[in-house]
């Protein structure tokens, strides 16, 4: 007969619902938490259809696809944190050397005809969002680009940016693949965790991070994917990452940490705790080990039972 011990992993259920008691279980949950909803899913694709209909009403579309995490399948609930992108190809009859701000007061105009009532339609640096009260768009205007992608705004800089978010989600696919579909997932929480720490890191960035870190890599479950990324992830956060595209400026890390320092010590506070939880797990401490987990990502992260 086996006796089972406090530190033992197990995994209980009470009325029918399952209890995370294991590190594995609770990397498991985190993963549901955090997906989309088929419901989502049905919600984002009708409103999107939506703005790109109301945009191609009012200006010339050569074109329009959706971008952004939510086309490369990493984008994290809760949805009203998230914001879905929509990139409208205009006839090049719109373009001004030095008019990104103007297109996005056009673009902004053209919404505001129909979306009357939304809480906010907002111009930013390089799109126009709105926020509705579920979810905010943001709609990119572009251009086609000669050579291939497109050119989108930076009203901030007054310049074009050169990119093809095409090949981004070609890229994060092609990644996926090759890790047999373990990779979403992790860049799932490797966003979560920067969520968690008050969006230090640009998001896009840390995708492409994440190809390159476990470029060559098997990964052989989430808790040690995420040790293997903090470890990684504490001297190569002080680069950029070149563009999947090949043509648009390196990507830069930083978002709300000031110097590398600072993001290195956000690195290195990750990786001590997935340390100290991967050995409590080892021991047969699982709730210790899921506590040390709730260290890196909060209240993402399902507290034992």
């Amino acid at each position: 007969m086996h006796i089972v011990k406090p530190e033992d992993s197990i995994t209980t259920s009470t009325g029918g619902r399952a209890m995370a008691t294991t590190v594995s279980a609770s990397f498991q949950k985190l993963k549901e938490d955090i997906e989309i909803t088929g419901l989502q899913t049905s919600d984002v694709s009708t409103r999107q259809n939506n703005v790109r209909d109301v945009v191609a009403g009012d200006m010339d579309v050569l074109g329009s696809f959706l971008t952004g995490s939510y086309s490369r399948s990493t984008l994290i609930a809760p949805l009203p944190e998230a914001d879905i992108d929509v990139f409208v190809v205009l006839d090049p009859k719109y373009f001004e050397r030095n008019g990104q701000a103007s297109l996005l007061d056009k673009t902004r105009r053209a919404l505001l005809k129909t979306y009357t009532r939304t809480p906010k339609v907002s111009r930013n640096g390089q799109a126009v969002t709105i926020t509705f009260t579920d979810f905010a768009v943001d709609v990119v205007p572009a251009f086609n680009r000669s050579g291939g992608g497109y050119l989108i705004p930076d009203s901030i800089h007054n310049v074009w940016i050169e990119t093809d978010p095409r090949v981004h989600v070609k890229a994060m696919i092609d990644a996926n693949a090759i890790h047999n579909g373990d990779l979403v997932p992790v860049v799932k929480m490797i966003k979560c965790w920067n969520r968690n720490i008050g969006y230090d890191f640009v998001s896009f960035y840390l995708e492409l991070l994440a190809i390159k870190v476990f470029a060559n890599v098997t990964i052989s479950n989430y808790s040690s994917g995420m040790r293997f990324f903090f470890d990684k992830g504490r001297e190569a956060i002080r680069y950029s990452v070149k563009d999947p595209a090949g043509y648009g400026k390196p990507v830069q890390g930083f978002r709300n940490c000031q110097t590398a320092e600072d993001a290195v010590r956000r690195f290195e506070t990750a990786h001590t705790d997935a340390i100290v939880a991967e050995q409590y797990a080892k021991d047969g401490y699982s709730e210790k080990a899921i506590d040390e987990w709730r260290n890196v990502f909060g209240d993402y992260f399902p507290a034992y039972g």
